[in-house]
């Protein structure tokens, strides 16, 4: 059950970091969470260097299995490793508050390059 609560407190903080850093802000801050989670070598994360890093996103409670799933369930080219990119997509579907508002910021971009092109 730690992890359930684990995870709520993280769906509660994401969209309150996008209100507060914008979108490019939150990025930056999800690429720098990356970063420490990494491994260095590799340049991805690993499922150890998830179990060695976690405690400095407030992770360390979450057991291995509940590690092991996270991998996997961001694992989109199924490498055993997370880049950049699968991390970030992640975390946003971890934050379903958050993916409703991606999808408003998606949409307003989206209307602001149509009227650039007169539509």
């Amino acid at each position: 059950m730690a992890g359930a609560d684990k995870r709520a407190d993280f769906e509660d903080l994401l969209p309150v970091m996008a209100s507060k850093l914008g979108g490019e802000g939150l990025i930056d801050e999800l690429c720098n969470g990356f970063q420490l989670l990494m491994d260095k070598e590799r340049g991805v994360i690993t499922m150890e260097s998830l179990k060695k890093n976690a405690a400095f996103l407030g992770l360390q409670d979450l057991s291995e299995d509940e590690l092991v799933s996270m991998v996997k369930e961001g694992d989109l080219d199924r490498d055993g490793a997370l880049n950049q990119m699968e991390f970030c997509v992640l975390m946003f579907r971890l934050s379903p508050e958050l993916m409703q508002e991606s999808r408003f910021w998606l949409e307003e971009a989206l209307e602001e390059e149509l009227k650039s092109y007169g539509f």
